[in-house]
């Protein structure tokens, strides 16, 4: 390990970062370092404005993963460097925020049924019960499912914060099947590699395949990923009368704005809403001309 890794790591550590932003953060810098051929701390404010450009335009990454990339660049100048003047050459790109997408109950139901294995019914099954992350997901273990209280714990979310949340009775049922099936001990959805002799997770990546796959044997044609779960899951309890506060907390969201979006993909608080339009007293388009052109043009 270099002295600028070793640096930087003990920073993250110092600072409680989880473990999979702290990997994020590393190679994020180390790819930086690789991109100019140097070590990153030779590199200065002209470096970063054509990388960032770089991964703009070259690369084609979205403003939000661009962003991501931001922060782990500002972390290593501005905190492990303490090159402060740093911060003004690493500005967050302007994101155009997209509604995200979300998938009827229908369209949940036919994705779930199409899993194609108990193994991927039981994690879809999780995902859209739950509300998790696809990394916390990944991450949970068979201690963390309490069937006397009904509760699954999400240990060390986003933020490194604990969360608790409601144990669907559906979602038991079937969580006993897959146990009585697997008999995970450690993960609850351990991975199937030889090479691990040890318990381990299944990957992120092994979580995003499962949807996109039963979405492509649904006939789904939205993109479908394990964050489209979570999203549909808050648009639905929404939809069924929780209240955003409830919702914020389920979600692991730091700020109730964040959760406010919600407001804009629930079907029945849009349709709720009362248009002034209708309240006009209009005059009837029978008689209204249906020429381009009014009377007194020319």
């Amino acid at each position: 390990m270099t002295r600028l890794r070793k640096m930087m790591l003990e920073e993250l550590q110092r600072r409680n970062y989880s473990a999979i932003t702290t990997r994020n953060y590393l190679r994020v810098v180390s790819d930086f370092a690789r991109h100019f051929g140097k070590s990153p701390d030779k590199l200065g404010p002209n470096e970063l404005r054509t990388y960032q450009a770089y991964l703009l335009t070259e690369c084609k990454l979205t403003p939000g993963t661009v962003v991501n990339r931001v922060e782990a660049l500002r972390f290593f100048f501005v905190k492990t460097l303490k090159r402060h003047q740093f911060r003004e050459f690493l500005p967050y790109p302007r994101d155009r925020r997209l509604l995200p997408t979300v998938l009827s109950l229908e369209e949940v139901a036919r994705l779930i049924d199409a899993a194609g294995t108990l193994f991927r019914r039981t994690l879809l099954m999780t995902l859209y019960a739950t509300g998790m992350r696809r990394s916390e997901l990944a991450r949970l273990k068979v201690s963390d499912i309490d069937s006397q209280r009904m509760i699954i714990r999400v240990v060390e979310g986003k933020g490194g914060k604990d969360r608790d949340l409601p144990l669907s009775p559906t979602l038991l049922e079937t969580l006993r099947e897959y146990w009585r099936w697997r008999k995970p001990r450690l993960y609850l959805f351990p991975t199937r590699n030889r090479q691990h002799t040890l318990d381990q997770p299944i990957s992120d990546k092994t979580v995003w395949i499962a949807c996109s796959d039963a979405a492509r044997r649904a006939g789904i044609r939205k993109r479908v990923t394990p964050h489209t779960l979570r999203h549909s899951w808050a648009t639905h309890l929404l939809e069924a009368g929780t209240d955003l506060r409830t919702i914020q907390v389920l979600l692991g969201h730091g700020d109730l704005e964040t959760t406010a979006q919600y407001l804009h993909l629930s079907q029945r608080h849009l349709q709720a809403v009362t248009n002034p339009l209708d309240g006009l007293a209009l005059s009837s388009t029978e008689n209204i001309s249906r020429s381009f052109k009014g009377k007194n043009d020319k």
